[in-house]
C-alpha cells in the first residue's frame, strides 16, 4: 500500500474528511487549508487512483458491499441480497472482505472514495471505532448492516438481537437447563453486545444468579468457537449453551464431540444463524434464524433511496428473527418430534 489519505490528513493537521473534500475539488474548504492539504499530499507523494478518475461516469452506478467475513454464509447471503436489489435498479456491486479489521476496513473506505462509488453497504468492524469521515467528506452515503454505528447518523438494517437472544435463552431454561452458558461475539459490535444483553436479561428474569464464568467471548469464527468452548469446558460446569453465530457453533460442536459431551442430553445447544448444515447435523440444530437475504436486499433499497434523496432522515430498520427448535436443545419431549421442524 502507498501513502494513505489518513497520512495526508495527519501531515496537514486536518481531518480525513477535509482531505477528501480537497482531493475531490469540493468548494467548501478555505483556501489556506486547501493549500496545506495539497502541500502535504505533494510532500508525501500521495497518488490518487488514476484509473478511478477515468471511470467516474461508470462508477456512479456502482455500490460497495463491505462485509466482515466472506466465508460466513450469513454475510454471503446478505451480499447476494444487496446484489440482486442493486441489479434491479441498474447498479453493479463491488464486494470487499474486511476481516473485522479496522485498518483493512479503512483502506477499503478510501478505495470507495477513490473509485467514486455511489454508496456503500457496510458491516462495521466496530460499532464505535469505525470511521466514516472519508466517505462523509466525499458525500458517499452508507447503510450499516448487522451492526449499528453508535454516534453516526446513517441508515441501518439489523435484527432484534436482544429479543432473539432472550427467547433462545428462555427456551434452554424451559428445557430444564440449570446452568446456561453463552459463547458471544466481540463486544465492540452492537450485535455482540445486544445478544449478550438479551441472554443476561433472560437469566435475571429466571431468578438465576449472575455467573460471569458462563460467558466466554469469541470472534465470530470457527476457531473462536473452538477456543471459547474449550475454555468453558475447562473452567465451569454447564448443561446448556447459546452460541452467537454459525461459524462459532461449528467450532463449539466439534469440541463437544471431541470431549464426549452428548447433545442434548448433557449439553443442550442453540445457535444463531440458519446455516445450510443445521438440518443435516445430528442431532439437528436449534437455531435463531435471521432473514439474511432480506437484510441485504432492504439495505440496498435504503441506500438507493438515500442516493436519490440525500436529505432523508436516518432510518433504522429492525427485522425479526425466529427461533427454530430442533433436536439439539430438546430435553423434555420426544426427540423424534424435533426432526419435523
Amino acid at each position: 500500500m502507498g501513502v494513505t489519505i489518513r497520512e495526508v490528513a495527519a501531515r496537514a493537521g486536518v481531518s480525513v474528511a477535509t482531505v477528501s473534500r480537497v482531493l475531490n475539488d469540493r468548494p467548501d474548504v478555505a483556501a489556506p487549508i486547501r493549500r496545506r492539504v495539497l502541500d502535504a499530499a505533494a510532500e508525501l507523494h500521495y497518488q490518487p487512483n488514476r484509473a478511478a478518475r477515468s471511470l467516474r461516469t461508470r462508477a456512479t452506478k456502482v455500490l460497495g458491499c463491505m462485509i466482515a467475513d466472506v466465508t460466513n454464509p450469513f454475510f454471503t447471503a446478505i451480499a447476494r441480497g444487496v446484489e440482486d436489489a442493486a441489479q434491479q435498479a441498474g447498479y453493479s456491486v463491488l464486494l470487499a472482505n474486511t476481516d473485522e479489521e479496522l485498518p483493512k476496513e479503512q483502506r477499503y473506505l478510501e478505495v470507495a472514495v477513490a473509485e467514486r462509488l455511489a454508496g456503500v453497504v457496510l458491516s462495521p468492524a466496530s460499532s464505535t471505532a469505525t470511521d466514516l469521515s472519508v466517505l462523509a467528506g466525499a458525500g458517499i452515503p452508507v447503510v450499516a448492516v448487522d451492526r449499528r454505528l453508535q454516534g453516526a447518523a446513517v441508515d441501518s438494517v439489523t435484527v432484534n438481537n436482544f429479543r432473539a437472544a432472550s427467547e433462545a435463552t428462555w427456551h434452554l431454561i424451559e428445557q430444564g437447563c440449570e446452568r446456561v452458558a453463552f459463547l458471544g461475539g466481540p463486544p465492540s459490535t452492537t450485535t455482540g453486545a445486544r445478544r449478550l444483553a438479551g441472554y443476561r436479561a433472560a437469566i435475571r428474569q429466571a431468578g438465576r444468579p449472575d455467573a460471569p464464568e458462563l460467558v466466554v467471548r469469541g470472534d465470530f469464527r470457527v476457531e473462536g468457537g473452538r477456543q471459547a468452548m474449550t475454555t468453558l469446558l475447562e473452567t465451569t460446569d454447564f448443561d446448556g449453551v447459546l452460541v452467537a453465530n454459525g461459524p462459532m457453533t461449528l467450532g463449539a460442536m466439534e469440541v463437544l464431540a471431541d470431549r464426549g459431551r452428548v447433545v442434548p442430553d448433557q449439553v443442550a445447544v442453540v445457535s444463531f444463524d440458519e446455516d445450510s448444515w443445521a438440518r443435516a447435523h445430528r442431532p439437528t440444530l436449534s437455531v435463531v434464524a435471521q432473514p439474511t437475504y432480506e437484510i441485504g436486499q432492504r439495505a440496498a433499497q435504503l441506500l438507493l433511496e438515500r442516493i436519490g434523496d440525500p436529505g432523508l432522515e436516518p432510518r433504522r430498520l429492525v427485522l425479526p428473527a425466529t427461533l427454530h427448535v430442533r433436536a439439539s436443545s430438546l430435553r423434555r419431549v420426544d426427540l423424534t418430534t424435533a426432526h419435523a421442524s
